[in-house]
């Protein structure tokens, strides 16, 4: 498997190149050159191997088909070694919580820090560490977090030879337990840079280090965000474990409804759909900084400044320029690199917008492609939270809760939709008590988290003085 940018440079790399570099070189994001395809028989074959084998074996015959520069036996006992009921609280991993007829959540978030996005960090870990390894080699992580994407990184990579993390997040902008899950860690190769802005502000500095090939390669700076593909590609694991549980039979269609922000994890599902994964619908929920909501009902795509990025009870969706959502343009316009070079790169640069409304493509959205769009707010979230634990006892997070609200607009009958799930209720406690007048269950190791010694850094929004810590820590 070869992969290319989605900005038109045609040089093709393998996995392992990717899995260090980041973005390509021309500020695109790779993706494969094709998707493999899955069709009956292979369905039926991995419907016995997760039920037979578990979800690590399933990871792995998803993972080799776009991963050949790794061996076999490595590859297969990297899966074992980061899907185990050790680090994930379950044998199951993500078992399916039955919520209603036609509705399931799917409980991505029993990981290290209690969110889904260990699911492909702690991959994410294991294969940076190995492949490091073989090269003799050290990598320097610079990303940016709304919330959970710092603290799983963090986890997953503390510790690890060869790899430093500088981790930038919007200072004052996430709960009070996602900075502490952060910023009490003390470990010598973990970076905390609390920014002066949003989250956007942190995802600018990162793009811009990393566009820099120059200083990108002397202090071999590489990510741990949703533009790495290696991350993305370790999400679309759970979209076929999500669909064997949810169904008994491979012509049965289901939908997926997503939180979501940066879109990332619904285009780990637009990549499992054209697969040939049988996905009816891909909900895309945001919360009051609906920049995806607005292209998928208008055709167009307008990125927000600071000031007009919304402070939410669901903060990790705080983010209003969806990196991955190029690569979905990408495959959109026929994978028309100089095109999504233009709208990416110069057009938003100049506009801040851009706009597909008339062309004929916008429709696919929808028709070829399975998206479907809706917001949800402060007052949704408090409603969807409350009548999902009266009327079913469970209790979830505020970025569920938006996916919860989103999806029941979208139920179509005979189809099970699967909410994913985001993080666990007490990454944003205070707005459960609000809706619930009650705590949520805090997990045993997490007593006292917010009152730990923590070490960070508040810096201004300023590129050369990320540079210039990194230099000095790099020495």
């Amino acid at each position: 498997m070869q992969y290319i940018s989605t900005r038109g440079n045609q040089d093709r790399k393998r996995f392992c190149e990717i899995l260090l570099e980041g973005l390509a070189p021309d500020g695109g994001l790779y993706m494969p050159v094709a998707y493999p395809q899955v069709d009956d028989a292979t369905l039926t074959r991995w419907r016995k191997v997760y039920h037979e084998q578990g979800y690590a074996s399933l990871a792995f015959e998803i993972l080799s088909l776009y991963i050949d520069d790794i061996p076999a036996d490595d590859l297969r006992a990297l899966c074992a070694k980061t899907y185990t009921a050790e680090v994930f609280g379950t044998g199951e991993i993500v078992p399916l919580r039955h919520l209603q007829d036609g509705v399931w959540i799917e409980a991505l978030s029993n990981g290290p820090t209690l969110a889904f996005k260990d699911m492909a960090m702690q991959l994410l870990g294991n294969l940076f560490e190995y492949e490091l390894a073989r090269r003799g080699e050290e990598l320097n992580i610079l990303g940016a977090t709304s919330g959970d994407t710092g603290s799983a990184a963090e986890h997953a990579m503390r510790g690890k030879k060869g790899v430093r993390v500088f981790m930038t997040s919007p200072h004052g902008r996430m709960s009070p337990f996602q900075q502490a899950q952060m910023f009490s860690l003390q470990d010598a190769n973990i970076y905390n840079i609390a920014i002066k802005g949003v989250f956007d502000d942190c995802q600018d500095i990162v793009k811009a280090v990393s566009n820099d090939l120059e200083f990108k390669r002397k202090y071999k700076i590489g990510t741990v965000n949703s533009i790495n593909w290696a991350r993305l590609l370790a999400q679309v694991v759970y979209y076929f474990a999500g669909y064997i549980q949810a169904t008994e039979q491979n012509s049965q269609k289901v939908s997926f409804s997503v939180p979501s922000g940066n879109f990332g994890n619904v285009c780990a599902g637009h990549v499992a759909r054209q697969m040939g994964l049988p996905v009816d619908k891909l909900v895309v929920a945001t919360n009051e900084n609906d920049v995806l909501d607005e292209f998928f009902r208008t055709g167009v795509y307008r990125v927000r400044g600071t000031a007009d990025t919304h402070e939410t009870s669901s903060p990790s969706m705080d983010i209003s320029k969806a990196s991955n959502f190029e690569r979905f343009v990408f495959d959109l316009l026929g994978r028309d690199g100089a095109r999504v070079k233009a709208l990416f790169g110069e057009g938003l640069s100049k506009t801040g917008q851009f706009d597909l409304s008339a062309d004929p493509v916008f429709a696919q959205a929808a028709a070829k492609y399975g998206f479907v769009s809706g917001k949800s707010t402060h007052a949704n979230r408090l409603d969807t939270i409350r009548a999902t634990y009266e009327q079913h006892g469970m209790m979830i997070d505020t970025h569920t809760a938006d996916g919860l609200k989103v999806a029941l607009e979208h139920l179509t009958a005979g189809v099970p939709m699967v909410v994913l799930e985001t993080a666990l209720p007490i990454k944003f406690a205070a707005t459960v008590v609000e809706a619930l007048g009650r705590d949520p269950v805090r997990p045993a190791q997490f007593e006292g988290i917010e009152a730990l010694p923590k070490r960070v850094l508040v810096m201004d929004a300023d590129v050369p003085a990320i540079k210039a810590l990194i230099e000095r820590e790099c020495v």
